[in-house]
């Protein structure tokens, strides 16, 4: 049986050795191959069909230090793992292509993420064109500055989606994995901004609305309990923006975990454009996952 494999993209910044150092472990624990793959866009390559003087002497040095330093993490990623099978991969092209090409055969695809010092902080153009695709596998956005999970809850988004089940779960499957409680969150997009202040102005029957989403939620995680016995499990449900409640519950989460363009009970939008905000925002790895 072919075993897919953990793809983590490279691209020489400190980020994206952090995204290795994940994905590694990510690998390790799923028991898979670790591929590890830096995509060169060199101008010249299968694009201009003359020979250009001075191209081989800048190209083959380049390809010589991308190799060098491809190895030297292939060395720290078994530092992880000795018995962890890893395999870096240098090619051409357009990075977001490449990789979401490996992501069709691949069990999960791992990206870095832009600096958390930086408000607001916007991804790269290639994990963003990457996330906004039907990749075939999840993607994992590493952000923050730690490599590896820890204790630290993991956190899903739950609006009765097809996307949102699948998001459940990857979340599930890692929380069991990784010794971490489960956060369960379903949270409302047709209130106004600061609903909490308005719910008594308005008299809205919360308590109703509030037993409603506990259904929606008990109705999304029926059956997970029997095939992950060992996982606890906090439900949430908020009148918050779906972002919002999401960053908050995981201001300190190992993972956050969201489905991509869902659409969840009478007309409530928890996903799609929220898997957005909440990779950009976030201060932990996000994991995206695409329904089937």
């Amino acid at each position: 049986m072919v075993r897919k494999p953990v793809v983590v993209g490279y691209d020489l910044t400190e980020s994206s050795r952090r995204a290795v150092r994940w994905a590694a472990r990510e690998a390790s624990g799923r028991r898979l191959p670790l591929q590890l793959v830096h995509v060169l866009t060199w101008p010249f390559e299968d694009h201009v069909p003359i020979v250009v003087p001075g191209e081989g002497d800048v190209l083959e040095p380049l390809q010589d230090l991308l190799r060098r330093e491809l190895g030297e993490l292939v060395a720290d990623c078994r530092e992880i793992d000795a018995g962890l099978e890893v395999r870096d991969d240098l090619r051409f092209g357009d990075p977001a292509e490449t990789l979401a090409e490996l992501a069709g055969g691949a069990e999960l695809l791992v990206l870095g993420g832009p600096r958390i010092e930086v408000e607001m902080g916007v991804l790269g153009s290639t994990s963003a064109e990457l996330l906004t695709r039907r990749t075939g596998a999840p993607v994992v956005v590493v952000r923050g500055v730690r490599a590896q999970p820890d204790s630290q809850p993991v956190v899903v988004g739950v609006d009765g989606s097809a996307a949102s089940r699948e998001a459940i779960g990857f979340a599930y499957d890692f929380a069991s994995r990784h010794g971490n409680v489960l956060v369960a969150v379903h949270a409302w997009s047709d209130l106004p901004l600061d609903p909490f202040a308005r719910v008594e102005h308005w008299e809205l029957p919360w308590s109703e609305i509030r037993e409603e989403a506990m259904e929606v939620l008990a109705s999304c995680l029926a059956g997970w309990r029997e095939h992950y016995p060992d996982v606890k499990v906090r439900r949430a449900v908020s009148p918050e923006k779906p972002a919002d409640a999401l960053l908050r519950e995981g201001q300190d989460a190992a993972l956050v975990v969201v489905g991509s363009h869902g659409r969840g009970f009478v007309r409530r939008v928890l996903l799609g454009s929220v898997s957005h905000a909440v990779v950009n925002r976030a201060r932990c790895p996000v994991a995206v996952v695409h329904a089937g």
